[in-house]
């Protein structure tokens, strides 16, 4: 089964949820135009990715102004349970594409917030999500951890998807709680820029035998609203320089890495390749040694099969 796919690299509009939900319609659009059937987005590209940003925290100590911004960060994030998640689903529906979407989530009953991906069908809406398990450096003030009930993978009719955002796909039982279900269109939105992000794709579609598609943002200083220009002034122009990239299960490089511009890449899969593949490899079969070694993945639910609610995450 071939199966067409865009990575979209592209900045939002910074901490306005609404245009940004527009900029996502413009995109599905593009996509659909090119019989698109499923297109990834970046990390936290609903409200955005505040590189930059402390929220006025220090070792011991916050500031009132840091606790404003929190809360208008938290006011531009996506609610599950309200018209966020209905205006993404129509998109979905409209184009007949399916939506994978970095997002900052809220939880209304606790006042957190997490970064997460939703994965949206264009028959079945919202299959699920999945929230960052180990937020990254200074992102673990603004975000919650996840737990393994959030290490969701979906078995669609364009393939088995799944994936993990950002540093996620450097711990290696994470990749492994995502290979053990059979994913074959891994799907990782970043706001990791280097050139190193480039192997950690390549290697993980070599290791677990499967599509990847790796997502970023490009954004520059200057795209941040006058407002929050004085957070940002010790920051170089060139922000996020992207990176985005999709790569076969040999590690082969498909399209991309796509650099220094906003973009789409645009490829198609063959899914029978991955079985082919697996002639060399196989992480989860003639390779696993499980007479040697026993991995447990707590709380991890099954491959969930599309039209099952079983797995949807909306409460803390």
């Amino acid at each position: 089964m071939n199966v067409k796919v865009a990575v979209i690299q592209d900045a939002p509009v910074f901490f306005d949820k609404e245009k940004t939900i527009l900029k996502v319609n413009e995109w599905a659009k593009k996509c659909a135009d090119q019989n698109c059937q499923l297109a990834l987005f970046p990390e936290s590209f609903i409200p955005g990715y505040p590189r930059g940003f402390d929220f006025g925290t220090t070792v011991g100590s916050r500031s009132e102004e840091g606790r404003k911004l929190y809360l208008e960060y938290f006011k531009n994030s996506i609610d599950l349970e309200g018209e966020d998640i209905t205006q993404l689903e129509s998109i979905a529906a409209k184009n007949k594409i399916y939506l994978v979407i970095g997002v900052t989530e809220q939880i209304k009953n606790t006042g957190s917030l997490y970064c997460s991906m939703l994965y949206i069908s264009p028959v079945n809406g919202l299959l699920g999500v999945h929230r960052k398990i180990k937020p990254t450096g200074q992102e673990r003030v603004i975000w919650a951890e996840a737990d393994g009930s959030s290490l969701v993978s979906f078995d669609t009719p364009i393939g088995k998807l799944g994936g993990l955002i950002c540093w996620e796909n450097l711990m290696p039982l994470a990749r492994f709680s995502m290979y053990q279900q059979g994913v074959e269109i891994y799907l990782a939105p970043t706001a990791d820029s280097r050139d190193s992000w480039t192997s950690m794709m390549r290697h993980i579609a070599m290791e677990g035998k499967c599509f990847v598609l790796g997502c970023n943002q490009f954004f520059k200083k200057s795209m941040y609203p006058k407002k929050y220009q004085a957070l940002v002034e010790q920051e170089q122009e060139e922000i996020c320089r992207g990176g985005s990239i999709i790569v076969g299960p040999k590690g082969e490089i498909i399209a991309g890495p796509l650099f220094d511009q906003s973009g789409m890449l645009v490829a198609e899969l063959d899914l029978e390749k991955l079985i082919a593949n697996k002639l060399d490899f196989d992480g989860i079969g003639h390779y696993a040694r499980n007479d040697m070694f026993k991995v447990e993945i707590k709380n991890q639910p099954s491959i969930k099969k599309e039209g099952s609610n079983a797995g949807k995450i909306f409460k803390e």
